[in-house]
């Protein structure tokens, strides 16, 4: 598909409201204030991208952007409640309580002469690096990505307005990219983590001109800001497409530039490693699906586990205690993730706690086992232990031990530890009452761990 030049403007295929399923009736109300003010002030306003794809397989959209003919400015003049984002590309958020509608300006192709203090592109890598070059609408469907994205819906008339033939891929569950794959890539790598995200959520098939392409370009992403790697992660993990977000990063030769030691911990895949992640990003999506919290510091915590417990092992040949070789493993493998993903402290400390446990699921005898088991980490650790017995990487009487005395009384958890002998009375040694623990059920995989 050639991008057009600036003269050469694309007529739509305008399909009218009689010939799509789209209603009104499945917009956020929200959005249709916004459209509709936008329409009553003499301005174009469409709703445009992921909502009117999902819309028209019937899905309920996560969200609702609007594209305009307004600058951003003139949506600010409109709405009390907005206000102005962005450097690379310059945004209103109209903010209706918890909900926000994304506004955004047409955007024109412009050129790397032409509106220089609007565009901004790298000379190295051809990534599009600032885009405030505005057009009308026939441009800015060029500058989308995929054209299953590239679909406005019109609230003047109701209709679809499709210059790419997007409405076509999405009924063929087809993945294709706007213009030169290649250029398109370059112009902006996280369009390839998209395309995997995209292909996982909605169950389409990558184009396969575009796909041969994505294994020898993604060493591109080494250029892309590590906080946009880590918001791309949280997306096409927490989700609840989580195993087959990742299966399409494997497929596709991207999972080595996110997590480059778990790669190599894996190897080719198809062994007992590669079922210890399946599984846990599995219970990730079954967890997401029962409306149940995931987070990103367990999830980071299963992909580094195998290569920290590796190192650890080495660490712990040269004289290194199990505990110190992996809370060192794991700082390491941390401080190394962070040159990819901008993972913050937030998630990344409790991370390196959780990982650095395992060792202590050994000890079932005595005071520090108790101590262990009412630590705020104790959950987190638990669950991972679970994970790794399920798919064979610990002993699973261990991880059954653990559950269940994690059922028993306090009085029975002190003996099971020894350190009470049954039948024993209350003694010195034993917490005043009200001031004990309640038992604890056994919990389900991830844990309760709030979310940041």
């Amino acid at each position: 598909m050639t991008v057009p030049t600036q003269s050469g403007r694309p007529t739509p295929q305008i399909i009218p409201r009689s010939e799509h399923n789209i209603s009104r009736a499945h917009i956020s109300k929200s959005a249709l204030k916004v459209l509709y003010r936008l329409k009553d002030a003499g301005y174009q306003a469409f709703l445009v991208g992921g909502s009117v794809r999902d819309l028209l397989l019937e899905r309920e959209p996560k969200d609702f952007d609007v594209a305009t003919n307004a600058l951003p400015e003139e949506v600010r003049a409109l709405f009390g409640n907005c206000r102005l984002i962005g450097r690379r590309f310059r945004l209103a958020h109209v903010r209706f309580g918890r909900e926000v509608i994304e506004v955004a300006t047409f955007r024109g192709l412009g050129t790397e002469e032409e509106d220089s203090e609007g565009r901004e592109v790298s000379a190295e890598t051809g990534r599009l690096l600032r885009d405030n070059v505005y057009g009308g609408i026939e441009e800015d469907v060029w500058r989308r990505d995929f054209t299953a994205n590239s679909l406005y819906y019109n609230i003047a008339d109701f209709s679809i307005w499709d210059f790419t033939g997007g409405v076509a891929d999405v009924q063929a569950r087809r993945l294709r990219i706007i213009g030169e794959p290649e250029a398109r890539f370059r112009e902006d790598p996280v369009r390839m983590l998209r395309a995997a995200r995209f292909a996982a959520k909605l169950d389409f098939e990558i184009d396969a001109g575009m796909a041969a392409l994505i294994p020898g370009l993604a060493h591109l992403l080494d250029g892309v800001p590590t906080a946009r790697l880590f918001d791309e992660f949280q997306k096409l993990f927490q989700g609840g497409h989580a195993l087959e977000g990742y299966r399409q990063l494997r497929r596709h030769g991207l999972f080595r530039q996110l997590f480059p030691a778990t790669a190599e911990w894996l190897g080719p895949g198809g062994d007992a490693r590669e079922h210890f992640l399946e599984a846990a990003l599995a219970n990730t999506d079954a967890r997401v699906a029962d409306g149940r919290p995931v987070t990103p510091m367990f999830l980071l915590g299963v992909f580094l586990w195998g290569p920290v417990a590796d190192r650890a092992a080495a660490l712990a040949e040269g004289g290194m205690s199990d505990f110190q070789a992996l809370a060192l493993a794991a700082a390491e493998l941390s401080r190394e993730l962070a040159e990819r993903i901008a993972v913050p402290k937030r998630f990344s400390i409790p991370m390196r706690e959780m990982l650095q446990l395992q060792v202590r699921f050994d000890k079932t005898r005595g005071a520090r086992a108790l101590v262990f088991l009412q630590s705020e980490r104790f959950r987190a650790a638990y669950d991972l232990l679970l994970l790794r017995a399920a798919a064979g990487n610990a002993d699973k009487g261990l991880a059954e031990w653990w559950t269940r005395l994690q059922s028993l009384s306090p009085g029975e958890q002190r003996r099971e530890l020894g350190l009470e002998r049954a039948g024993e009375g209350k003694g010195s040694s034993r917490r005043r009452p009200g001031r004990r623990r309640p038992a604890r059920s056994a919990p389900a995989a991830q844990g309760d761990q709030p979310l940041a």
